[in-house]
C-alpha cells in the first residue's frame, strides 16, 4: 500500500512541478508584454483549484497514511493554499487587481522551492 501512496505522489508532485513552471512562464511572458493581462489571468485561473486539490490530497494522503514528517513538510503550503483561494474576492486574479498583487511572485516561487 505505501508504494501506491509514494507513487500517486510522485505523480502528483510532477503536476505541481509542471504547474508551478506554466505559472511561472506565463507571469514571465505577461512580464515581457508577449501577453496581455487579461489573456494572462485567463490562463493562470483555470489552473488555481486543480493544484489547490492537488495539494491538498497528497497532504490528506500523507495524514492517512501515517507519514507524520512529510505530512508535516506539506501542511504549510496546503494551509496557505486553502487559506489564499477561500478568501472573498481573492479566488480569481482578475486583471484589474493583478498589477498590487506584489506578493503573488515571490510566494510562488517559495511553493516552488517546497
Amino acid at each position: 500500500m505505501e508504494a501506491v501512496v509514494f507513487l500517486f505522489s510522485l505523480l502528483d508532485c510532477c503536476a505541481l512541478i509542471f504547474l508551478s513552471v506554466y505559472f511561472i512562464i506565463t507571469l514571465s511572458d505577461l512580464e515581457c508584454d508577449y501577453i496581455n493581462a487579461r489573456s494572462c489571468c485567463s490562463k493562470l485561473n483555470k489552473w488555481v483549484i486543480p493544484e489547490l486539490v492537488g495539494h491538498t490530497i497528497v497532504t490528506v494522503l500523507m495524514l492517512v497514511s501515517l507519514h507524520w514528517f512529510i505530512f508535516l513538510l506539506n501542511l504549510p503550503v496546503a494551509t496557505w493554499n486553502i487559506y489564499r483561494n477561500t478568501q472573498p474576492g481573492t479566488v480569481k486574479v482578475t486583471h484589474e487587481r493583478s498589477h498590487d498583487q506584489a506578493w503573488f511572485l515571490p510566494a510562488l516561487f517559495l511553493h516552488v522551492s517546497l
